[in-house]
């Protein structure tokens, strides 16, 4: 996958289903042939939450970044990072999509 920058958008892919179990969301993979043949689930923890909340096909990372300095006390660097990394991570296993021309 190429490099994922701060002004691309994505959103859920319509193959997975989210839900909140017990403080921990888990992303349920309805196809075969996303996410990990040896671990299907995929869990968040409460970072990992509020990044995912956010991919709604409007906000670009930058956005999503943005609102987590607003609601956070980490510095841009650590959130910046944090987003950008589970964003590649979720695209690599087809959990997010790109959208495209935006």
């Amino acid at each position: 996958m190429e490099n994922i920058h701060n002004d691309t958008v994505f959103t859920i892919s319509e193959d997975v289903v989210a839900r909140e179990i017990e403080g921990e969301l888990i992303i349920i993979p309805l196809v075969a042939g996303i996410g990990d043949l040896e671990d299907e689930l995929f869990t968040l923890n409460e970072t990992g939450k509020a990044i995912w909340k956010q991919i709604d096909g409007q906000n670009s990372l930058e956005t999503i970044i943005t609102h987590l300095m607003e609601a956070y006390t980490a510095e841009r660097d650590e959130i910046e990072q944090d987003v950008l990394g589970l964003v590649a991570e979720l695209a690599k296993r087809k959990m997010v999509v790109e959208i495209a021309g935006l």
